[in-house]
């Protein structure tokens, strides 16, 4: 609310923080000033009228004693000052006017502000009993000073005209401000609830990663146990074997803690005998081409300009690589349908891998838009974050940008895993080297 333009214009209550007193905002101010002006006002001009050698008052209702206005201005003049706390202290003022409106003459604007003031802040419950109050003090007031012009019952029913009117009015203020007070909540719940679906999207991905991480894991600690129980068994292998055995057990190792680095902090939840079993490898950048074959089978509009090497790229940066272009086509296709998409993917050892996904914004919304949660980007974000890369999305030039970089390190030959297209293993990979061989012939 204290963003809205013209917020001043409100009254606190609209913004304020449910359960705490709220401060007075400008119009509060205003319509405080005015309603004590108004209100004290009106109790000296007719106090000092009614005293006056000519008083125009009396014209209306036959002269009362000295004593009977002094009392009434004084009075009237205690409640008129009140009204600057009208809000804070409204049922004892609201019991005074009520006593008053039965004799009093001064206090008669005093008495209809604080009754549009119950009519606002209070339930209709009490507005109602406290109207009928007012309706039983008028016909005192038409009984102990008559009208010089008008019957006794013609002053009631104006009386009550004036206290309907009044009371209808602040219920209409009432409920315009509940109405506000309820989209105030409702756009509260609707915030926080999308900040529930951004962390349970965050925790789902985070699940996702490392699930996806168990296969390449558990791959590379197995070759670490084979070598090493390989070494333990024959230590007097021949130094080449042994040398040999050495270099797979470092680069396991190494490569198994570049993966690890990508999941530190990753909280995995475990599987529940409902889910399936481990999931199958995921796919890495080789896999783009047949992503973008779908994609342009679907009715897709894809330039796809790849200028690595897809087997060089280690395979947990190939596999955030892809998820962000698979991400990045479906953003495309969801809100820009029939645009040309263009995807370029860059990079070398030691600088990074680079990757921009570029479609045109759309001129109007799509006519039968895909359903979606709207965290895809969040996701993604989170990955590239736990890759140790950047990622960066928005609007630029008339067209939507979807800008990631990965760190991609020069790793020995050795180091480099097989990929899930069909990549050859290394030597000492996928099929044991001789020290091993040895070891387990019978």
């Amino acid at each position: 609310m204290r963003g809205v333009e013209f917020s001043w214009l409100l009254p606190a209550v609209v913004f304020a923080e449910p359960g705490t007193p709220a401060r007075r905002s400008t119009r509060d101010w205003v319509v405080d000033s005015l309603c004590f002006v108004i209100g004290f006002g009106f109790t000296v001009w007719a106090t000092a009228d009614l005293l006056g050698p000519n008083p125009t008052l009396v014209q209306e209702w036959h002269p009362s004693p000295d004593w009977v206005i002094v009392t009434d201005g004084v009075v009237s003049g205690i409640a008129g000052i009140a009204l600057w706390w009208r809000r804070r202290f409204l049922t004892p003022l609201a019991i005074l006017t009520l006593v008053l409106s039965a004799f009093s003459v001064a206090g008669a604007l005093t008495m209809f502000i604080v009754l549009l003031t119950v009519a606002v802040h209070r339930r209709f419950a009490v507005l109602a009993g406290y109207a009928g109050l007012a309706v039983l003090t008028n016909m005192i007031f038409a009984g102990a000073r008559p009208d010089k012009e008008s019957s006794f019952w013609e002053s009631v029913f104006w009386g009550v005209a004036i206290v309907l009117i009044i009371a209808l009015w602040g219920m209409v203020v009432r409920a315009r401000r509940e109405l506000l007070l309820s989209w105030r909540d409702r756009a509260a719940r609707a915030e926080s609830e999308q900040q529930l679906r951004v962390e349970q999207a965050r925790t789902l991905e985070r699940t996702r990663i490392a699930r996806e991480m168990h296969d390449v894991l558990a791959h590379r600690i197995s070759l670490l146990s084979l070598h090493a129980g390989a070494l333990e068994f024959r230590p007097d292998a021949p130094p080449e074997e042994i040398a040999g055995a050495a270099a797979v057990v470092r680069a396991s190792a190494h490569q198994a803690l570049q993966d690890l680095r990508a999941v530190i902090g990753v909280l995995r939840a475990g599987q529940s005998e409902a889910e399936p079993g481990p999931e199958r490898p995921q796919p890495t950048l080789s896999a783009l081409p047949a992503l973008v074959e779908e994609a342009r089978a679907a009715g897709d509009r894809v330039s796809f300009d790849v200028t690595v090497d897809p087997g060089a790229v280690p395979a947990g940066v190939g596999r955030a690589a892809y998820r962000m272009v698979q991400e990045g086509l479906t953003n495309a296709r969801k809100h820009a349908t029939g645009a040309v998409v263009r995807m370029t993917v860059a990079g070398r050892p030691g600088e990074g891998l680079t990757l921009e996904i570029v479609n045109p914004l759309p001129v109007s919304a799509p006519a039968r838009p895909i359903p979606g949660a709207g965290t895809g980007l969040v996701g993604l974000n989170e990955r590239a974050s736990l890759a140790g890369g950047r990622l960066t999305y928005g609007p630029r030039d008339g067209a939507f940008h979807l800008e990631a970089w990965l760190p991609w390190e020069a790793a020995p030959a050795a180091a480099r895993e097989p990929d899930v297209a069909g990549e050859e293993p290394l030597a000492g990979e996928g099929t044991p080297g001789p020290l091993v061989a040895a070891v387990e012939a019978p």
